[in-house]
């Protein structure tokens, strides 16, 4: 059972005092306390666990500091939906908006290389109305002798870079505690000049205590990607290890899926499960179009196949598009094959809009 709290309500007053000490008297029943952090206000929720049954959902909510009782009926406490359309969807972080009705595209370098190449990156961003972006200075690589990302060497300029060219936010995979400190750091050191989202990577969605760390600190959201080999069941069960530990602003992303059916493509593109996140969960939904196709091969109608992947996860009601984009993809230290070209930034975007559009027309042709 879930409990939500007046908004903005104070831990040490005579409400939330003596609603706190009826539930901690409930016979059977663990009493857990959770904080919604937003730019406007807090919301405090409570979830009674144990042999909830028997409990009269009216009762618990004329406790004076309840503003209503939802019963749960999914295995993600607190990143599921539960039928209950009122619970606040999504955040705000830097002064952008994520959540299942907004919609934004990072486009960007999957491994920082040059700042030659950040820059260029970010002057076509700027040009082309753009405010986020992505930039890898931390690679996990399958082969050990493969380029790791520049980590906390790179930090100082591409956030400086960022700042100059108005990005509010960038996401930034992690794969060790220490990172989350280097980025910190870092930010503290430029002024904060931009905003930073946590990626987790497919290979670390089940490293839990890199989950449980990235969900005990409040400052930064995170971005988690599906495991490439695991079921959906328990990519969202890894989400929720984020939100269970305090960090409920959670971005769940589609990759793709490692499996032989989806040749010569990289990945099998699964995003026809935008939809299905969107109604078991809470969370924004991205798709990362570069990962799952990974190649630069155009169809026979002259789009590109990458370009199609990304239409159908944004026709199906995708919140954000993660993409690789490089200057020079020959010169790539990562994934060159697969990212596409300066030039083809705005081609690409205005398919994306087109995209867009047709989902929020489909929107209304179903609401009627």
């Amino acid at each position: 059972m879930l409990l939500i709290l007046h908004p903005d309500i104070d831990p040490q007053g005579r409400e939330y005092q003596e609603t706190w000490r009826y539930l901690q008297n409930l016979p059977g029943i663990e009493v857990r306390r959770h904080q919604v952090l937003g730019e406007i206000q807090s919301l405090t929720e409570i979830y009674l666990l144990g042999d909830t049954h028997a409990l009269e959902a009216s009762q618990i909510e004329s406790l004076p500091a309840v503003e209503r009782v939802v019963r749960i009926s999914e295995a993600y406490r607190i990143l599921g939906r539960h039928s209950d359309q009122q619970r606040q969807s999504g955040f705000r972080y830097n002064g952008v908006e994520f959540s299942q009705d907004s919609f934004h595209v990072f486009a960007g370098l999957c491994a920082v290389d040059t700042a030659e190449h950040v820059e260029l990156m970010l002057q076509a961003l700027q040009a082309n109305g753009q405010q986020c972006t992505r930039m890898g200075a931390y690679k996990p690589r399958t082969n050990p002798y493969s380029f790791q990302g520049h980590g906390a060497q790179c930090l100082p300029w591409v956030f400086e870079l960022a700042g100059k060219y108005g990005i509010r936010v960038i996401a930034m995979e992690v794969t060790h505690e220490s990172h989350i400190e280097e980025i910190d750091a870092a930010l503290e050191a430029a002024g904060r000049p931009t905003g930073v989202i946590l990626q987790i990577g497919t290979r670390n969605i089940q490293n839990f205590e890199l989950l449980k760390v990235i969900g005990r600190q409040n400052t930064y959201p995170a971005l988690l990607k599906r495991g490439f080999g695991i079921s959906l069941d328990e990519s969202l069960n890894a989400a929720e290890y984020l939100a269970s530990e305090g960090n409920s602003r959670v971005i769940f992303c589609l990759r793709g899926m490692k499996s032989e059916f989806g040749h010569p493509h990289r990945n099998l593109v699964d995003f026809a499960q935008v939809p299905v996140l969107k109604r078991l969960t809470r969370m924004p939904v991205c798709i990362d179009p570069s990962h799952s196709v990974g190649t630069r091969d155009v169809a026979p109608d002259g789009i590109l196949d990458l370009a199609h992947a990304t239409a159908q996860g944004v026709i199906a009601g995708a919140n954000m598009v993660l993409v690789d984009f490089h200057p020079r993809p020959e010169r790539a230290l990562v994934d060159g094959p697969q990212a596409l070209l300066l030039d083809e930034l705005p081609r690409y975007l205005a398919d994306i809009e087109l995209a867009r559009e047709t989902y929020l027309k489909r929107q209304a042709i179903w609401a009627g």
